[in-house]
């Protein structure tokens, strides 16, 4: 594995341990346990699919691999513009955290053009 995908390995374990951390601070009323729910299965949804694009056995999977990646960090950017949209916690990462969200979006939407250019020229 290349060394960019060892880091962006680690970038998606981070990220989604850090929404661990911040999922812990959203309320317990409504629509407090929805956002967890939801932000909990995403980000971690985004590390794992991530990890198993860079075992795919073949281009196609990885391609599609690499869809799901991409439409799984997009609903991360999302909830967490939800989360400061409806003001459902004052924790000081949160932007920091949209930030890092917003920028693997663009990392993973990026590969998927590049993945599917690729797959339509072979």
């Amino acid at each position: 594995m290349s060394e960019q995908s060892e880091e962006l390995k680690k970038r998606t374990m981070k990220f989604a341990l850090d929404i661990c951390t911040l999922i812990r601070t959203l309320p317990g009323d409504e629509p407090g346990p929805t956002v967890k729910r939801q932000l909990t299965k995403s980000s971690t949804s985004t590390a794992a699919n991530y990890r198993a694009a860079c075992r795919a056995r073949s281009h196609a999977e990885f391609t599609s691999k690499m869809g799901l990646v991409a439409e799984e960090a997009d609903e991360n950017v999302f909830w967490l513009e939800y989360i400061a949209g409806a003001n459902l916690t004052k924790a000081k990462n949160l932007p920091v955290l949209e930030t890092e969200g917003r920028e693997l979006l663009q990392i993973f939407s990026r590969s998927v053009g590049t993945a599917r250019l690729n797959e339509r020229q072979q």
